[in-house]
C-alpha cells in the first residue's frame, strides 16, 4: 500500500514504519484502528480546550473574598479603609467586583462568539490537524499568560480583558475542528451514542479544569492557569503530530449509510427493501406536509488547494473529496433545522455556561464552604453532565426523534432549576444529589445539539454530493449559541448584585423555556413521522 505522504501526519507515519518492520504478519483492522486514534486525539483535544477555560469559575473565589473573616500576614497593615478588602487582589477590590468579574467572562465569551463563525468559515477550507494543533497552542499561551499575572503582580484590569478576550479567539478552533473530524470518520446512524459518549470530554475538562485550579487556588492562584495552559501546548504538539483529519487521508473508505433515500416511481434500487421504501414515502409526505423542506443553493466557491500551503487541503488523489465545495453561510443557514436549533442552543448554552462560569462562587456564597471545597462540589455538575449526553445521544439514536429528546429534557429541566435553587443548601448530600440531576438535563440538550445534530444537519441530503457544510454548520450552531454563554454569565454577574442569587436562578428558568418553544416546530415534525412510521408497520 501506498500512502499519499503529504497528507499523513509524522507521527502515524512511524507507525505504520513500526508495524511494517516489527509487525509484518499480524493482520490489523485499519478502519478500526484509525477510528479509535480519532476519538481518542479529538476527546483528548477538548478535554484541554474546557481544561483550560475552566480555572476563572474557580480563581473568582480568591480574587475577592470576604476578608473580615481571614487573619491578616503580620507585614499588612490593616485600617477600616482596607478591612474587607486587604486580601483581594486589585483591580477585584471593590465592592463591583462582581461585575468586574462578569467582565472577564464577557470578553472571553463574546469574542468566542464573534470569531466562531469566521473559524467555522476558515475550518471548512483548511488542514485540520494544523487548524487545531494551532489553536491549542495559542490557547495554551494565553491561559498562561492569565496565570503570570499573580508572579508578576499584574494588576490592570485591561490586561486581564485583553487576555481573556485573546482566549476567547484562540478556543474557536477547537469545536468545529473536532466535530468536522468525528464527522468524517463516522457515518449516520451511530453518531447519537457515539458522540454521547465522546461528548463527556466537555465536562471531563470541567472536571479537571476545577480540580487542578482547586489544588492551587488558595496557595497559588496564578498556577490554576499556568499548568493547563502548558497541558494544552502538550497536547496540541501531539494532535500535530497523530490526527488524521480525513479518512482518505490514509486510504480508508467509510460505509455509506444514507438515511434519506430518493426512490424512483418505475423501478427501485436493488437491495432496498420494501420496509425501507415505505419509510421514506413517509418521511416525503411529512415533509411536504410540513412544507418546510428547502434546497440548499450551493454558492460557488474558489478553488483553495495548494499544494506549497501545508494548512490548505492537499489534494486526495482521486477521491470524490477533493472536488467537494465548502458551502457558504447563507446557503448553510437554507438547511431545515439550523436556524431552529440555533436559537434553541443560544439559550440552552446560556444556562450551561452561566453554571460553568459561576457555580463555585454561588456554592460559596450560599452555603459556608470553603473556596476549595465548592470547586469541588461544582465538578458534580459535569459528573451529571455526562451521563446526560449519553442518554440523550442513546435516546437520540433509538428514537430518531433529536428535538423529542433535546425537549423532554428542557421540560424537566425547568423544574429542576427551581427544586436546586430551594432546596440545594439544605446539606451537602442534598447538593450533590440535586447538582448531579440538574448537570443531566442542562447538559443533555446542549449536548446533543452541538454533536449529532450539527453533524446530521452539515451533511444533510439537501446539500447533494459535491457540497461541504460540517464545518460551518456546526460554527453557525455553536457560534449562537456562544453569544448566549456570553450573554448568561454577564446577567448572571449583574442580577446576582442587585436581586440577589434566586432571580438568576428565575432567568435561567425562563431561558430554558424559550430553548423549548423553538423546537416547537422541529418536535411536532419529529412526532408526526413517528405517528406516520407506527401507522405503515
Amino acid at each position: 500500500m501506498v500512502l499519499p505522504s503529504e497528507d499523513v501526519p509524522w507521527g502515524i507515519k512511524l507507525i505504520y514504519w513500526i508495524n511494517k518492520k516489527c509487525c509484518r504478519y499480524r493482520r490489523v483492522n485499519k478502519l478500526a484502528w484509525h477510528r479509535g486514534g480519532v476519538l481518542a486525539l479529538t476527546y483528548m483535544s477538548y478535554t484541554c480546550y474546557h481544561m483550560s477555560r475552566k480555572p476563572i469559575s474557580v480563581v473568582k473565589n480568591v480574587l475577592n473574598l470576604n476578608c473580615s473573616t481571614l487573619s491578616p500576614p503580620s507585614d499588612i497593615i490593616i485600617d477600616d479603609n482596607n478591612k474587607d478588602t486587604w486580601c483581594d487582589w486589585a483591580p477585584f477590590d471593590t465592592p463591583d467586583a462582581t461585575a468586574l468579574l462578569g467582565t472577564l467572562d464577557s470578553a472571553f465569551l463574546f469574542a468566542y462568539a464573534a470569531a466562531m463563525f469566521l473559524s467555522g468559515f476558515v475550518a471548512e477550507r483548511v488542514n485540520l490537524r494544523y487548524f487545531l494543533s494551532l489553536g491549542m497552542l495559542l490557547s495554551g499561551i494565553s491561559s498562561y499568560l492569565l496565570g503570570i499575572s499573580k508572579p508578576y503582580d499584574i494588576h490592570n484590569l485591561g490586561y486581564f480583558i485583553l487576555i481573556q478576550a485573546m482566549g476567547g479567539v484562540f478556543q474557536t478552533t477547537g469545536w468545529p475542528g473536532v466535530v468536522t473530524v468525528i464527522g468524517n470518520w463516522f457515518e449516520k446512524g451511530k453518531r447519537g451514542l457515539i458522540f454521547g459518549v465522546w461528548n463527556s470530554h466537555t465536562s471531563l475538562g470541567n472536571i479537571l479544569g476545577s480540580l487542578i485550579a482547586a489544588a492551587y487556588v488558595e496557595t497559588n492562584w496564578g498556577l490554576s492557569f499556568i499548568i493547563p495552559g502548558i497541558v494544552m501546548g502538550i497536547a496540541g504538539f501531539i494532535i500535530f503530530l497523530f490526527l488524521t483529519p480525513h479518512p482518505q487521508d490514509v486510504d480508508c473508505l467509510i460505509p455509506s449509510q444514507p438515511r434519506y433515500k430518493k426512490l424512483n416511481a418505475t423501478s427501485s434500487d436493488e437491495g432496498t427493501s420494501s420496509e425501507d421504501n415505505d419509510i421514506q414515502r413517509v418521511e416525503d409526505q411529512i415533509t411536504h406536509r410540513c412544507s418546510w423542506h428547502q434546497h440548499v443553493n450551493h454558492l460557488d466557491t474558489p478553488n483553495l488547494q495548494s499544494e506549497t500551503s501545508p494548512m490548505l487541503p492537499g489534494n486526495r488523489r482521486g477521491h470524490s473529496f477533493g472536488n467537494e465545495r465548502a458551502i457558504g453561510f447563507v446557503g448553510a443557514m437554507k438547511i431545515p433545522g439550523v436556524v431552529e436549533y440555533s436559537c434553541s442552543l443560544f439559550f440552552s448554552k446560556l444556562v450551561s455556561y452561566t453554571f460553568l462560569y459561576w457555580l463555585p462562587l454561588y456554592i460559596s456564597a450560599s452555603t459556608t464552604y470553603s473556596p476549595t471545597l465548592s470547586a469541588d462540589l461544582s465538578t458534580l455538575f459535569d459528573v451529571g453532565g455526562i451521563a446526560g449526553a449519553i442518554a440523550a445521544g442513546i435516546l437520540s439514536d433509538y428514537t430518531g426523534m433529536s428535538a423529542v429528546t433535546c425537549s423532554g429534557m428542557l421540560v424537566l429541566a425547568v423544574p429542576m432549576l427551581f427544586i436546586y435553587d430551594c432546596s440545594g443548601n439544605i446539606n451537602l448530600g442534598t447538593n450533590v444529589v440535586l447538582l448531579m440531576v440538574t448537570g443531566v438535563l442542562v447538559n443533555g440538550p446542549y449536548a446533543l445539539i452541538t454533536t449529532a445534530v450539527s453533524a446530521e444537519l452539515g451533511t444533510h441530503p439537501s446539500l447533494g454530493n459535491d457540497s461541504k457544510a460540517l464545518a460551518t454548520v456546526t460554527a453557525i450552531i455553536d457560534g449562537t449559541g456562544s453569544i448566549g454563554a456570553a450573554v448568561g454569565p454577564l446577567l448572571a454577574g449583574l442580577v446576582s448584585r442587585w436581586m440577589g442569587w434566586h432571580n438568576v436562578f428565575y432567568m435561567l428558568m425562563a431561558a430554558d423555556v424559550l430553548a423549548l418553544l423553538f423546537l416547537t416546530r422541529l418536535t411536532y415534525r419529529d412526532l408526526c413521522v413517528f405517528r406516520q412510521r407506527r401507522l405503515a408497520v
